[in-house]
């Protein structure tokens, strides 16, 4: 069933306790899938409690999204999707939308316009990277370096990374190519707007490599989020990479003597997609959750709770406090534009095309 914009602005109206709504012929129920953790709660508060006070509709957190695309390919196979919404980084919503596997969403059709009329599309801007793909928060890896460690003048380049002789000690690095590889380019005197260029080929892969070799020896390698901030607490690395909401929470929360470079920070977004596959009601429920969940206030409210900027432009300048520590968020986000300033924007379709390529390369590269 398609829902027009007029619909899917009306739909939110009362719906009874396992009732169904008179204007929507929508599911009672659903089912959304995250990521779990601090994540999820910020969504819970943000976007699920009050959609379920509003509409009386009953949502069931699921925490598989980090199987998402390995799951709905099995529930397409066999005909049985269960899931109403899933939470997924752009690249996996690029694959299940090339696969067939998530519905197409026209942002202007589905989504709410901004407060002073900007059509959605328009204020989600580039970020709308799938024709599947609703963007909710970006978030960034970038650096954390320990305050107390890096004598009297603090890092101010990614750069830093690579330069041992101002900043001895060991460095924390992801354990695969990306990111680590523009980051090396980008400090061998590759320009911004080349680096993918440049990375297409067979030289510029090894100029990566060859320059991430001239620290090799001082890098741990990090599989999981947790680890750098881990190591930076423990004082056993100088700098590393992470995610910006980890490097948050270790200097916020935890108060650590840690402090992040944005210099140079890989923006990567997560966002919704309503898988393809469900009844006429199933989807309208889901239709009726994004709009809602999407529209510029919402998206401000879950940097309530998290560290990530919201995807909507309008949404940017009411960006509050955090809810429980009482400070001012907006510093603190990846967009903020004191921070924002040389940003680097992940290229999904170029890893999509040579990531099983270069990963071998740098698996290789490592073992040496």
């Amino acid at each position: 069933m398609k829902l027009t914009k007029t619909l899917l602005a009306t739909t939110a109206l009362t719906v009874a306790a396992g009732m169904v709504s008179a204007d929507g012929h929508m599911a009672s129920e659903m089912t959304i899938v995250s990521w779990g953790g601090a994540y999820s709660n910020s969504q819970q508060q943000a976007y699920h409690n009050p959609y379920m006070e509003k509409t009386g509709v009953n949502i069931i957190n699921d925490e598989s999204s980090a199987e998402a695309v390995a799951k709905l390919r099995a529930m397409n196979e066999a005909g049985n999707v269960t899931w109403d919404v899933v939470d997924v980084v752009a690249a996996d919503a690029i694959r299940l939308c090339d696969e067939g596997l998530a519905m197409e969403i026209d942002p202007d059709e589905h989504l709410a316009p901004a407060p002073d009329g900007t059509s959605a599309e328009d204020d989600f801007g580039d970020l709308i990277v799938s024709d599947c793909f609703i963007p909710q928060i970006v978030y960034s890896t970038t650096v954390g370096y320990r305050t107390d460690m890096v004598g009297d003048t603090a890092p101010t380049s990614i750069c830093a990374l690579f330069d041992t002789d101002a900043y001895p000690g060991k460095r924390a690095l992801e354990k695969r190519p990306i990111n680590n590889m523009e980051w090396a380019l980008l400090c061998d005197g590759v320009a911004k707007e080349e680096v993918y260029d440049v990375l297409e080929t067979d030289e510029g892969q090894q100029q990566a490599l060859d320059k991430l070799a001239t620290i090799k020896d001082d890098v741990i390698w990090w599989s999981a989020g947790a680890d750098t901030p881990q190591l930076l607490a423990d004082g056993e690395i100088v700098m590393g990479s992470t995610y910006n909401g980890r490097l948050f929470s270790v200097i916020e929360e935890q108060n650590q003597p840690v402090g992040m470079l944005w210099d140079a920070q890989v923006f990567d977004l997560d966002g919704w997609i309503i898988p393809a596959g469900l009844s006429d009601e199933r989807k309208a429920r889901a239709l009726d959750y994004i709009y809602f969940a999407t529209d510029t206030q919402r998206l401000a409210d879950q940097s309530k709770y998290i560290s990530y900027g919201p995807a909507r432009a309008s949404s940017a300048p009411l960006v509050g406090q955090h809810a429980e520590l009482g400070i001012d968020m907006a510093p603190h986000m990846p967009t903020d534009p004191n921070n924002a300033k040389n940003t680097f924007l992940y290229n999904y379709e170029f890893w999509a095309d040579y990531r099983d390529d270069i990963d071998a390369k740098f698996q290789a590269w490592l073992a040496q």
